[in-house]
């Protein structure tokens, strides 16, 4: 599309693929206009993965409920996330599949955030700085979780983080064109700390 500014491009769309496109609208990083939707067919669903012993008495399983997963003591929700980002072998996977991933510089490759050349990396700020960047965006379409050799499992966390965005804010990811209320727009930022402040207040109530 770079290269043809001004040409529309027809684009075969499965029906769960909806909302990427409408996130990525509201990122301004495709022109509706522009977008000649093309329905296909759904592909048939992935194999479910299973979940293995081990996973099951140490770490998170597949397709956890997020509720049977907030009634864990902390420490031991701590220890199981823990127990899975420690698999990490930091390939990208779940970063370069994501089809909402488009920042031109990557926070996961800065060297003041996630240090270089070391493997595994540091747990767990690799993935918690991840899922800071899934939360309001993440489809929920589970390339990063197919794409990762570790098996994390990254969809529950994703979940996670889209299901606070939506407590907290009232957002859903792809529901509608707004941005997600954690993003800033325009070059400057105006702090206000009233607002800051009534919001801290619903927050804790």
């Amino acid at each position: 599309m770079r290269l043809h500014p001004e040409a529309t491009v027809g684009l075969p769309v499965q029906e769960g693929d909806q909302r990427a496109l409408k996130v990525l609208q509201a990122w301004n990083q495709i022109e509706e206009r522009r977008i000649k939707v093309l329905p296909v067919a759904e592909a048939p669903p992935l194999q479910e993965k299973v979940t293995g012993n081990v996973k099951k008495a140490l770490g998170i399983a597949f397709h956890a409920d997020l509720r049977d997963l907030d009634r864990l003591e902390p420490w031991e929700r701590f220890s199981r996330w823990m127990y899975e980002f420690q698999k990490c072998i930091k390939c990208y996977g779940c970063r370069n599949i994501c089809p909402v991933c488009f920042c031109t510089e990557c926070s996961l490759e800065n060297a003041d955030l996630v240090g270089t050349g070391r493997l595994p990396p540091e747990v767990p700020l690799f993935h918690l700085v991840r899922a800071v960047h899934m939360a309001g965006r993440c489809t929920d379409c589970g390339l990063c979780e197919e794409a990762c050799p570790a098996e994390i499992p990254l969809r529950v966390l994703y979940r996670k983080v889209n299901e606070i965005v939506k407590e907290v804010f009232g957002y859903e990811t792809g529901a509608g064109s707004n941005l997600s209320p954690l993003n800033f727009l325009g070059k400057e930022v105006t702090w206000n700390p009233n607002l800051y402040e009534r919001e801290q207040v619903s927050f804790l109530k």
